[in-house]
C-alpha cells in the first residue's frame, strides 16, 4: 500500500511513543503550514489541548477575527477610494430609467437635472459617472478631467497594477462615448 510506504518512516512524535505518525497537527498559530506528525491517540489529545488563541489578548483575537474575515485581504469603506467625497449618498446613483426621480428616496438635492434625464442616453449617463461628472459638460472640461484621470489611473504611475490598467480602459470607453456623442459636437 502506499499509505503505508508514506508513514513508514514517520514515528509519532508525541515522547515515548513509537507508533506511527500518520496524523499531521500545526506546529503553532505562527507556523500553520508547519506539523507534528502524531498516531491517532496522540493526535486527538494534541487537538483536545489546542488553543489557537492561547497568549492572546482581547484586541489581539478581535483583530484575528476580523482580518479573517477578509481573509487577510486589504479593505476600506464603500465610497473612500474614489478620490473624493461626497455629503449627497445618492450623487453618484445611476438611474438611467428615472425609477427613483418621483420617488422620496432621493430629495430634491439629489435628482438630475431635466436635461440630463431627457437628453442623454443611459450609456452616455453612465460614461459621465465614471468620469465622475454630472451633466451640462463642456468638451474642454471633459478633455481636462479624462487627461486627469487617465494620469492618475495610468498603468505606469500606479506600479504596472491591472487594477490601474482595467480602470483606464473604463475611462477611455467613456471618454470616447461622450466624444461620439451628439451633445459634445464640436
Amino acid at each position: 500500500m502506499a499509505s503505508d510506504v508514506r508513514v513508514e518512516g514517520r514515528v509519532c512524535e508525541y515522547p515515548g511513543c513509537a507508533a506511527a505518525g500518520e496524523f499531521r497537527a500545526p506546529k503553532s498559530r505562527d507556523r500553520l503550514h508547519q506539523y507534528r506528525w502524531f498516531c491517532l491517540e496522540h493526535v486527538r489529545e494534541y487537538n483536545a489541548k489546542w488553543d489557537f488563541y492561547a497568549g492572546m489578548n482581547e484586541t489581539e483575537i478581535e483583530a484575528q477575527i476580523r482580518a479573517d474575515q477578509t481573509w487577510r485581504r486589504p479593505t476600506w469603506k464603500v465610497g473612500t477610494r474614489t478620490g473624493r467625497q461626497s455629503q449627497d449618498p445618492f450623487e453618484s446613483l445611476l438611474d438611467p430609467y428615472d425609477i427613483l426621480a418621483d420617488s422620496d428616496v432621493i430629495g430634491s438635492a439629489g435628482r438630475r437635472p431635466a436635461a440630463q434625464a431627457n437628453n442623454l442616453t443611459p450609456a452616455e449617463q453612465q460614461a459621465l459617472s465614471i468620469l465622475d461628472l454630472t451633466w451640462p459638460q463642456t468638451l474642454d472640461s471633459l478633455k481636462v478631467r479624462y487627461k486627469e484621470l487617465a494620469k492618475r489611473h495610468h498603468p505606469d504611475a500606479n506600479g504596472g497594477s491591472k487594477d490601474a490598467e482595467e480602470r483606464l480602459k473604463l475611462i477611455n470607453r467613456a471618454y470616447s462615448t461622450l466624444r461620439q456623442s451628439p451633445h459634445f459636437a464640436t
